[in-house]
C-alpha cells in the first residue's frame, strides 16, 4: 500500500511557529494537508515530534490525516515509525512548508516510481517547494539501520540518493508543463510567507482541485511576480 507521509514540526529557526501561521484564515499545516488530500493514497499521515501532537492532532483529524509522533531531529526514524504502524510499502514524502505542492506532478511521479519499482524518485526542474519524493519503505528501513550522519537522519532521503550503488534511483527532469526551476513557492522566511499569502489569495477563484495543479500555480505566480528576477 502507498502512504503519504507529511513531515512537520512547530518550531523553525528562520520563521518561528510557521506551521501555525494563518494562510487563507487557517494554519499553514492545515492548508498543506488540504492540498495533499487530492492525492490518491491508502493512508495519509502527519509525522511530527511529540511536542507538536496537541497542536496538530485536531487539524490532522479535520483534514483526514492520521498522526504519527516520533523524534524531533531524527526525521528518518519518525518516518519509519509511521511505516511500521501503517504497514506501508510505498511512500510519498511531503514537507509542511509547501502549501503549493503540485499534486498532479506528485501523482505522476508516484506512478513512474511504481512502474519502475524505484527505491527513490524525484523530479528535477520544478519550482522550489513544488515537489515530493516517492520512496520505497524497504529503502527507508534500510537507511534507518545504516545511516549515521546527522543530515542523513534529519532530511530522510540523502542516504538513498547518496548511495546509488545500493538503491534504484529515478531522477528525471520534470515534464515541461511543470518546469520552473527559477520560481520559489516554499515558505521558509517571512518574505516567503508574505508572497505565499498573495499567491494563495490569487488562486482562490480556481476550484479546490485546481489550486495545486502545477500549470495553474506557475501561470498565476508569473503574473503576480513578473519582473522580480524569478
Amino acid at each position: 500500500m502507498t502512504a503519504l507521509i507529511l513531515q512537520a514540526r512547530l518550531d523553525s529557526s528562520r520563521l518561528p511557529g510557521k506551521s501555525m501561521l494563518p494562510l487563507g484564515g487557517r494554519p499553514l499545516i492545515f492548508r498543506v494537508m488540504q492540498a495533499l488530500s487530492f492525492l490518491s493514497c491508502q493512508a495519509k499521515i502527519l509525522a511530527c515530534p511529540e511536542d507538536a501532537v496537541s497542536a496538530f492532532a485536531p487539524l490532522a483529524e479535520e483534514a483526514g490525516f492520521s498522526l504519527a509522533a516520533g523524534p524531533r531531529d531524527d526525521v528518518l526514524a519518525r518516518f519509519c515509525i509511521a511505516i511500521r504502524r501503517f504497514s506501508a510499502e510505498k511512500i510519498i514524502r511531503a514537507t509542511g512548508d509547501n502549501p503549493f505542492v503540485f499534486t498532479d506532478a506528485a501523482a505522476a511521479l508516484n506512478e513512474e516510481a511504481l512502474e519502475r519499482d524505484a527505491d527513490y524518485a524525484a523530479y528535477s526542474g520544478l519550482p522550489y517547494g513544488a515537489g515530493v519524493e516517492a520512496v520505497s519503505a524497504r529503502a527507508l528501513l534500510r537507511a534507518e539501520r545504516e545511516a549515521r550522519e546527522p543530515p542523513e537522519r534529519e532530511h530522510v532521503c540523502p542516504y538513498l540518493y547518496g548511495h546509488g550503488e545500493l538503491f534504484s534511483l529515478h531522477r528525471p527532469l520534470a515534464p515541461r508543463r511543470w518546469q520552473g526551476a527559477g520560481l520559489r513557492i516554499t515558505i521558509d522566511t517571512h518574505e516567503d510567507y508574505e508572497r505565499a499569502q498573495v499567491l494563495y489569495d490569487a488562486l482562490l477563484p480556481l476550484p479546490p482541485s485546481g489550486r495545486n495543479l502545477g500549470e495553474n500555480i506557475i501561470s498565476v505566480h508569473k503574473k503576480l511576480f513578473a519582473g522580480n528576477g524569478e
